[in-house]
């Protein structure tokens, strides 16, 4: 893309607390096991048990590393960029602007519709769950702003 800063990236912020408390538990699990193991009790569970925690919690943490980082939603210049949770690199869709007719945010900002230019009831339904609950006012407030650029540039077009 020639000018990145005219982009707005929505990330899976609000699915990423999730992995973190996953990891959480996970990390407290295994400190669990070592302190059973340290304190030495008649029946103590094999040390490398900590292990399977440990590397679960190592997997939470780094996915939710990944899920704060990379994005979920773009809305560029060109489109709307949609990225999977598995394989975004190949698995991307890019809807573009010439093919929405209409966009809109339901009223509780769980999810955005898109409505598909020329295709009988062809739409695109995208849940908003995974993009942290702080950020969703404003991916709704630029998907209407730009529907709103669009009604303009078509009706002054039409004049």
């Amino acid at each position: 893309m020639a000018a990145p800063f005219q982009e707005l990236r929505f990330t899976r912020s609000g699915q990423a607390v999730t992995f973190m408390v996953v990891g959480l538990v996970c990390l407290a699990a295994a400190v669990g096991v070592w302190y059973v193991w340290w304190q030495r009790i008649e029946h103590r569970p094999a040390w490398w048990l900590a292990v399977v925690p440990l590397l679960l919690a190592g997997w939470s943490f780094r996915t939710a590393w990944r899920l704060t980082r990379h994005a979920y939603l773009l809305l560029t210049p060109l489109g709307v960029e949609i990225f999977p949770f598995l394989r975004p690199d190949r698995e991307m869709q890019l809807v573009t602007w010439g093919e929405i007719e209409r966009a809109e945010v339901d009223e509780e900002m769980r999810r955005l519709t898109l409505v598909l230019a020329g295709l009988e009831d062809a739409r695109i339904i995208v849940t908003l769950a995974p993009v942290a609950a702080r950020s969703r006012p404003l991916l709704a407030a630029a998907v209407r702003g730009v529907m709103a650029k669009r009604e303009e540039a078509a009706a002054s077009a039409a004049e």
